[in-house]
């Protein structure tokens, strides 16, 4: 068993309790890491007041620095998010802008404070455009410092422009199920060696 830590946002437009695809994703990539004794947490964005911005702190009430902290705590940071337009939400793309401000934070060796930190992505949506929305968050991710496991990115689409959604679902279907147990695994693993294993300083 691991001690390791992995915070999940979920970057669906709706505020709760509204039901949402990607929660019900990010609670499937939660379990499947719990059972690998992995500390969790999921936090829902849209519930707290993120404001708009590239630094660490946008003050006047923001509470990015707050998420900020669960994810320093964390070795495993996962984005669900829904597709639209073929594109990342928007509370997804303000998540990567926020992550930004890591590009100049660093630790007392000069490592950005995301090093030895494993990335993970989730989507889900009614239309075309998993791959796409997968690729654009695990290079934002890279860009600022994340490392990635093999099949770091797991997905569910629907039929294009039906009303059928993941949340619809008695069960997780057998494909994406098995998808996110694989994407977990490889992510523990990985957490586990750069734990053990960091980056070198500069």
């Amino acid at each position: 068993m691991t001690d390791l830590r992995a915070l999940l946002l979920v970057c669906t437009l709706k505020p709760s309790p509204s039901e949402s695809s990607s929660e019900l994703l990010a609670r499937d990539l939660e379990r499947e890491l719990q059972q690998l004794g992995v500390v969790t947490e999921v936090v829902r964005v849209v519930d707290h007041d993120v404001k708009f911005g590239v630094s660490t702190d946008e003050g006047d009430g923001d509470e990015w620095p707050a998420i900020r902290s669960k994810m320093l705590e964390s070795n495993i940071l996962a984005l669900c998010t829904p597709i639209w337009m073929g594109q990342p939400s928007s509370v997804c793309k303000m998540v990567l802008e926020r992550l930004d401000a890591e590009l100049s934070e660093t630790d007392d060796e000069g490592r950005m404070t995301t090093y030895g930190k494993v990335g993970m992505v989730g989507v889900v949506g009614n239309e075309d455009g998993a791959h796409h929305v997968i690729s654009e968050c695990l290079q934002g991710l890279n860009d600022v410092g994340f490392s990635f496991a093999a099949n770091a990115g797991t997905y569910w689409v629907g039929e294009a422009m039906q009303s059928v959604d993941y949340k619809d679902h008695d069960e997780t279907p057998e494909k994406t199920a098995a998808t996110n147990k694989t994407a977990a695994q490889t992510a523990v693993h990985l957490a586990r060696l750069l734990r053990e294993n960091q980056y070198p300083a500069d």
